[in-house]
C-alpha cells in the first residue's frame, strides 16, 4: 500500500472498544394449550429499564396486538384496552420515548415496538426516561406476525435478557490474533529497517530511496494533525454515518486488498521457482504477482459481496483486517521515542473523551465511539437532538463499519437467538501500539541490542491486552483497550531504556530516522567517499 494511502486509511483505522448488543428474549406461550410456546428477539436500552436475567423471575403479561396502529397519540386507543397487559404497537412517526409515555399513562405494563426496518437499541433524550417505569423494547414485525399465527390471540409473553457467560475462548482467538499481528508487524518493520541499513552501506542509494519512498516517516507534527483529523473523521462519521459508512468500505476494500498482497508477495518472493516475467510497455512483470494481485482483489470483492453473512464473512474480514494492520505497522514508522509517547498519548486521550465524556454531552446519552461503532441512528432522522422513527419502509441489513476484528463467541448461549454474538477489537488497538513495538525493534536493529526492546515491549502488549479482558469481564461494560495498552507498553519501554542507560537515545532516535531516505544514502555515499580520500592521504 501506497504511504499516502496508508495515512487516508488511518483516519478511519481508529479506537474501537469492545462493543455488546443490548438484547434479551421475548417467551411467548399460548394460555390455550401451554405446550406451544416460542422465543424472539427483541432489543432494549438497560438505561431506561432493566429486563430480569432468567425466564423464572420473569412475570407473565398478557399480550395484545395493536398494530399497525403507530400509538403516537393517545387518542390512537381507547382508554382502558391497554391497562396491564402487553402492548405491540408499529415504529414510526413519533419518538419511542413519546409512544412509552403514552403508554404508560393509559397503564399497559410493558410496550413492544414492532419494527420493519431493523432492530436498533431505543434511544432518546436521557433527561426525559427518568421517571419511566415500564419495559419498551423493539420486536421484529416478523415475530410478531409469527405469534398470531403459531400461538393465536390468547398469549402471555415474559421479558428477561440472560446475560452472556463472563468468559468466552472467542477472547483468547481475539487475543492470538493481537498480540501475533503487532509482534509480527513490529518484526516485519526491523527486518525491512537492517535490509536499508545493508541496502545504505553497500552503495545502494537506489534501493533506499525506493524503500524510504513506500514508508511515512510520523514527526510529531503529523501525530498532532492525524489525532485532529481523527476527531473530525469520527466525528462526520456520527452525523453523517449512513452516506460515509460505504466510503469506508470502499476504502477498506481497497486498502486491504493492497496490504494483502504486500503481505503475500514477500512470501511468494522467497519461492525460488516460477519467476518467468512478462514484459509490457518496457516494463516487466513477474506473472505469479499477477495472479497474486487478481487473488488478492478476489478475496476483496467476495468480503464486499458477502460483507453481512455473520456465518462466515468474518473470517475473511480478519485475515484483510491482519494483512491490513501488518502493511501499516511496516509502513508507517516512528522517528523515536517522542513521537510515540505524543501520538499514544494523544489517543489515549482521544479514545476515553469519546467513551467515557461524550455520553454526558449527547441528549442520546450514549457515547459517540460507541454510537458510531454500532451504526448511529440506522434510517432515521435526527431533529433536535431526538431520535424521531422514520416510518417504515425494509432496508437493507445493516452497514457496520469493517474496522474490527470479528470473532463469534464460542460457547453457545440463549441469547443466540437473536443472532451469533461476537467478540470485537478494533483495528487502532492492534495498529498503535504496534507502532511503538516496530520502532522498538527498528532500534533493536539499529543498536545492536538482541531486540531486548522489541520482546520486552511485545510482552507488555500482551500483558495490556490481558488486563483489558479481566476488567472487561469484572466491569461488564465496552472498555477503551488503549487505557490499559499504553501505560503498559510505554512505562516497559522506558524503563528498559533506563536500565540500559540509552533513554536519551532512545527518545530522540537515530538520526537515520528523520531524515530522507534519499538524503540518508547521500551522507552514507559521502562519509564513505570521506574515509576514503582520509585512507588515501
Amino acid at each position: 500500500m501506497g504511504a499516502a494511502g496508508a495515512l487516508r486509511a488511518a483516519l478511519w483505522g481508529l479506537l474501537f472498544p469492545l462493543i455488546s448488543a443490548q438484547e434479551g428474549i421475548l417467551h411467548a406461550f399460548s394460555n390455550d394449550n401451554p405446550l406451544l410456546k416460542k422465543d424472539y428477539c427483541i432489543v432494549y436500552n438497560p438505561s431506561w429499564t432493566s429486563l430480569p436475567s432468567s425466564l423464572s423471575s420473569a412475570t407473565p403479561t398478557r399480550l395484545m396486538i395493536l398494530a399497525p396502529k403507530l400509538l403516537c397519540s393517545s387518542s390512537d386507543v381507547p382508554r382502558d384496552i391497554m391497562k396491564g397487559k402487553a402492548v405491540v404497537v408499529m415504529r414510526g412517526n413519533c419518538t419511542f420515548l413519546e409512544k412509552a409515555w403514552i403508554a404508560q399513562k393509559l397503564g399497559a405494563k410493558m410496550l413492544l415496538i414492532a419494527s420493519e426496518t431493523g432492530l436498533d437499541t431505543p434511544s432518546g433524550d436521557r433527561t426525559m426516561y427518568k421517571n419511566l417505569s415500564i419495559p419498551v423494547v423493539l420486536i421484529s414485525y416478523e415475530d410478531v406476525l409469527d405469534i398470531n399465527k403459531d400461538l393465536g390471540n390468547n398469549v402471555n409473553v415474559t421479558l428477561y435478557s440472560p446475560p452472556l457467560p463472563e468468559f468466552d475462548f472467542s477472547m483468547v482467538v481475539i487475543f492470538l490474533i493481537a498480540v501475533l499481528t503487532v509482534a509480527v508487524g513490529g518484526f516485519w518493520s526491523g527486518m525491512e529497517e537492517l535490509e536499508e541499513l545493508k541496502a545504505a552501506r553497500s552503495a545502494e542509494p537506489r534501493e533506499v530511496s525506493r524503500k524510504g519512498s513506500e514508508s511515512i516517516i510520523f514527526s510529531p507534527v503529523k501525530v498532532v494533525v492525524f489525532v485532529v483529523l481523527s476527531c473530525i473523521m469520527l466525528v462526520l462519521l456520527y452525523y453523517f454515518y449512513k452516506w460515509l459508512v460505504y466510503v469506508i468500505i470502499a476504502i477498506f476494500c481497497l486498502a486491504s486488498a493492497t496490504s494483502l498482497f504486500s503481505c503475500l508477495a514477500v512470501l511468494i518472493r522467497k519461492i525460488p521457482f516460477g519467476q518467468c516475467r512478462l514484459t509490457c510497455c518496457n516494463t516487466s512483470f513477474e506473472v505469479r504477482l499477477i495472479f497474486l494481485a487478481g487473488f488478492c482483489i478476489a478475496v476483496s470483492a467476495v468480503w464486499v459481496v458477502f460483507r453481512n453473512e455473520d456465518s462466515w464473512a468474518w473470517i475473511l474480514q480478519d485475515l484483510l483486517g491482519i494483512a491490513f494492520c501488518l502493511n501499516f505497522i511496516k509502513t508507517l514508522k516512528m522517528p523515536n521515542f517522542k513521537s510515540c509517547v505524543i501520538l499514544l498519548g494523544l489517543l489515549l486521550v482521544y479514545d476515553v473523551f469519546f467513551v467515557f465524556i461524550t455520553p454526558y454531552l449527547t441528549k442520546t446519552g450514549e457515547s459517540i465511539m460507541v454510537e458510531v461503532a454500532t451504526g448511529p441512528f440506522r434510517n432515521s432522522e435526527k431533529n433536535y437532538g431526538n431520535l424521531v422513527e422514520a416510518s417504515a419502509e425494509r432496508s437493507a441489513p445493516r452497514e457496520k463499519l469493517p474496522v474490527v476484528m470479528r470473532v463469534p463467541r464460542l460457547q453457545l448461549c440463549t441469547p443466540m437467538i437473536c443472532g451469533v454474538p461476537f467478540s470485537l477489537l478494533g483495528f487502532g488497538d492492534i495498529i498503535l501500539p504496534g507502532l511503538l513495538v516496530a520502532y522498538c525493534h527498528r532500534f533493536d536493529v539499529q543498536t545492536s541490542s538482541s531486540s531486548v526492546y522489541y520482546i520486552s515491549c511485545s510482552v507488555a502488549y500482551a500483558v495490556g491486552m490481558l488486563l483489558t479482558f479481566v476488567v472487561l469481564s469484572l466491569m461488564k461494560m465496552a472498555q477503551p483497550a488503549l487505557l490499559y495498552l499504553v501505560p503498559c507498553i510505554l512505562v516497559t519501554s522506558a524503563l528498559v531504556a533506563w536500565k540500559r542507560k540509552e533513554m536519551k537515545k532512545f527518545w530522540d532516535g537515530n538520526s537515520y530516522q528523520v531524515m530522507d531516505a534519499g538524503d540518508f544514502a547521500a551522507t552514507e555515499e559521502n562519509s564513505t567517499l570521506s574515509s576514503e580520500q582520509c585512507g588515501g592521504e
